[in-house]
C-alpha cells in the first residue's frame, strides 16, 4: 500500500491524489505532525527532508516532490497513461505545470497569507486582493491560448496537463478569482471537476478551509511559521508585501527552506 504525506489544501498534493485516483491505484493519505510550521519530523522528514507536502512512500521506498511523483506513478503504472503520446505535447503540458507550480501557485498562496494568516490589513490587504485579481486573470488568458480548441489541456483525453491545473483554479475561485463567465477555460474547469479523482480531491480541500479560522493567532504569536521560498517570496515583495516579510521577521513568524542534514 502507498502511503502519501499532504495536507488537503495543497495544490502539489492534489494533483499526486488525482494522478493516483485516476489511475486506481489504492494508496493511503498522512497528515505529518506539525506539518508547514517548521517543526515537522519523524518519517515524514526522512521521506521529504524539505519538510513540504507531497511526499510518496512506496514499500519503504520515499519519493519527494509532486513532479518527481507523478513521473514515478507514470513509469510504475503506465496505464491509464496520464501523459500525452508526443515528446512535443508531453514537453507542453510540461511546461504548464511548471508556470502553474511555481508563478500562479505563489498567488494563491500568497492571498491565503492575507485572507486566513491575516498579514496585512485594511487597505494595504485591499491593495494586494485588487493586484493579485489583475495577476489571476492574465495567467487565465495566457491558460486559455494553451486550451486553444481543444476539450483537455493534454489534448484528446485528460491528463497530466489538466490535473496540473485544476487545483490553481480551484484554489483561485476560493478567493474570489474565477475564469470569464462564457470562456473556454470556464468550461474547461466544469468538465474537468465533474470528473469523480478530482472532485472528491477537490471536496477534501475545501472541507479543511473551515480549519482555518484560527490560524492567524498561532501565527501571530509566533507558534507556527510560515516558509517563505523562491517564488512565493518574490511575489509577495513584487505585490506590495515587503512590509508582511519584515514584520514577519520580526516576529519570528516566517522562515525559509530547510537545510538537509
Amino acid at each position: 500500500m502507498l502511503t502519501l504525506f499532504e495536507h488537503p489544501l495543497s495544490p502539489y498534493a492534489q494533483k499526486n491524489k488525482i494522478a493516483l485516483r485516476e489511475k486506481g491505484i489504492a494508496f493511503e493519505l498522512a497528515t505529518p505532525d506539525a506539518i508547514g510550521s517548521g517543526d515537522a519530523g519523524g518519517e515524514f522528514l526522512k521521506a521529504n527532508p524539505r519538510g513540504e507536502v507531497p511526499a510518496l512512500i512506496d514499500d519503504g521506498f520515499a519519493i519527494f516532490d509532486s513532479t518527481i511523483i507523478l513521473e514515478y506513478l507514470e513509469d510504475k503504472w503506465p496505464t491509464p497513461a496520464l501523459l500525452p503520446k508526443s515528446p512535443a505535447d508531453r514537453a507542453r503540458v510540461r511546461m504548464i505545470e511548471d508556470v502553474m507550480d511555481t508563478h500562479f501557485e505563489a498567488i494563491n498562496w500568497g492571498l491565503g497569507e492575507i485572507a486566513y494568516f491575516k498579514r496585512a490589513n485594511g487597505a494595504a490587504a485591499e491593495a494586494i486582493f485588487a493586484k493579485a485579481a489583475k495577476q489571476t486573470q492574465t495567467f487565465f488568458t495566457w491558460l486559455e491560448e494553451q486550451l486553444g480548441d481543444a476539450d483537455w489541456f493534454n489534448g484528446d483525453t485528460f491528463g497530466w496537463g489538466d490535473l496540473s491545473v485544476i487545483p490553481y483554479i480551484n484554489g483561485s475561485a476560493s478567493f474570489g478569482n474565477t475564469p470569464p463567465s462564457g470562456s473556454k477555460l470556464e468550461a474547461w474547469a466544469a468538465r474537468t471537476n465533474a470528473r469523480p479523482a478530482v472532485a472528491q480531491t477537490a471536496n477534501e480541500a475545501a472541507a479543511s478551509i473551515e480549519g482555518m479560522t484560527m490560524v492567524a493567532d498561532i501565527v501571530d504569536q509566533g507558534l507556527f511559521k510560515r516558509e517563505y521560498r523562491d517564488h512565493r517570496l518574490e511575489w509577495m515583495v513584487k505585490t506590495g508585501g515587503l512590509d508582511v516579510i519584515a514584520k514577519g521577521l520580526d516576529k519570528n513568524n516566517i522562515r525559509f527552506s530547510n537545510d538537509f542534514s
